[in-house]
């Protein structure tokens, strides 16, 4: 009997141990799907997922999608045995769609006919049927997004269609990108060919008055030259530093003090916090440019650049101020509203850079009048994780 009463109180224990620790395990589990989010919560964090990989496929444009691995993503968000994309020439990209290429163009010819979503029944034994939505851009079916299953239910149906419309959308997003990056081109472009007439002709003729006189300084300048144009006309992306873009401007400066002599002074008012800031290509060496051709060269006594720049926190604020003969503040604000006239392309141009990188909030500000100098100020945020600098 004490044996008996020995075993039954070990069994007790034992059980009341299990019992605990199934308790301990089930709160943490419960903890666990509390913390990761509910199933419904997990599958739309899964889909989003899918959907931004899928996007990023698609981001080439018309032109340039990436096609196959588009479909990839999307056949594991559509849940179909197959997906195929087919363009506009009929070329087909899928994935599990292997066989299926005849199949998918026949579908898409009959979506891009009617201009509306298709479903397809198996013709005979063991075919998978089929349903194909068009996907339309800017009002014309560029092709088709077609999905295979068995059977076709009305669920992947509907689906099919909308991912369609998403497909287009990404396709135009990835256009309207591709235009902007060849906007952003044609403008640095303008501003090459702003640079080359009129400075390259003042800097040789700079050069060309020292070679007999100080022929070490004449060498200093031509470097000084080479350093100034092998920047401005680079190939290296639409962004660098302010450090960097400050290294060309000093060869700019250089040369201009070589024709203006001591009637050009220069003062440099940047933090080094600021150094690394990305601000967009050529985009302060025009305002400096502007400011000794337009500021100081019309007066006979010259004057002085004031490049400042200082972050405040969220963004860095960089500032191009000259002591010359300023302007009618009326005619500086219809510069920056209208077409520029040839000699102010540069002030037009990069404000009109600046507003479509970072919104119409973010061109330049000028603060100028009649005899009082001008000072030009454009603000850059801290933070652009997508924009590459080019340099490497």
């Amino acid at each position: 009997m004490p044996d008996a009463v020995v075993l039954a109180g070990a069994a007790g224990v034992l059980a009341g141990a299990l019992l605990t620790l199934a308790l301990v395990f089930a709160r943490r589990f419960a903890l666990g799907a509390r913390e990761l989010g509910s199933e419904a919560e997990g599958a739309e964090y899964r889909t989003l997922h899918v959907v931004g990989l899928a996007a990023s496929a698609l981001r080439g444009g018309r032109e340039a999608p990436d096609r196959v691995r588009a479909a990839k993503h999307l056949r594991s968000l559509l849940r179909a045995d197959a997906v195929a994309i087919v363009g506009p020439d009929g070329d087909v990209a899928g994935d599990g769609a292997d066989g299926l290429h005849d199949s998918a163009v026949r579908v898409a010819e009959r979506v891009r006919a009617t201009g509306r979503r298709q479903v397809f029944p198996r013709r005979r034994t063991g075919d998978l049927e089929a349903v194909g939505a068009p996907v339309v851009v800017d009002g014309v079916v560029w092709g088709a997004v077609v999905a295979f299953d068995d059977p076709v239910r009305a669920p992947l149906v509907r689906a099919t269609g909308e991912v369609a419309t998403w497909c287009a959308a990404q396709l135009a997003l990835g256009e309207l990108e591709a235009s902007r990056t060849a906007l952003a081109e044609a403008q640095l472009r303008a501003l090459r060919a702003q640079i080359s007439p009129h400075f390259i002709y003042n800097a040789l003729t700079a050069i060309a008055s020292f070679i007999s006189t100080d022929p070490e300084r004449a060498r200093d300048l031509v470097l000084d030259f080479a350093d100034f144009t092998r920047y401005s006309f680079r190939r290296q992306g639409e962004f660098t530093t302010l450090a960097e873009e400050l290294g060309s401007i000093h060869s700019y400066l250089a040369l201009e003090r070589a024709r203006f002599g001591e009637r050009l002074q220069v003062r440099l008012r940047v933090a080094p916090e600021a150094l690394s800031t990305v601000i967009p290509f050529l985009s302060v060496q025009p305002l400096v440019e502007n400011a000794v051709r337009h500021g100081l060269e019309p007066g006979e006594r010259g004057g002085t650049v004031t490049i400042a720049a200082h972050d405040d926190g969220t963004h860095t604020e960089i500032t191009i101020e000259d002591d010359g003969i300023g302007m009618d503040p009326a005619a500086a604000a219809s510069l920056l509203a209208s077409e520029p006239s040839a000699s102010h392309v540069g002030l037009r141009n990069v404000d009109t850079r600046l507003r479509s990188l970072y919104g119409s909030g973010g061109g330049l500000v000028v603060e100028t009048n009649v005899g009082a100098g001008t000072l030009v100020r454009m603000r850059v945020p801290r933070s652009q994780p997508l924009n590459e600098t080019g340099i490497g």
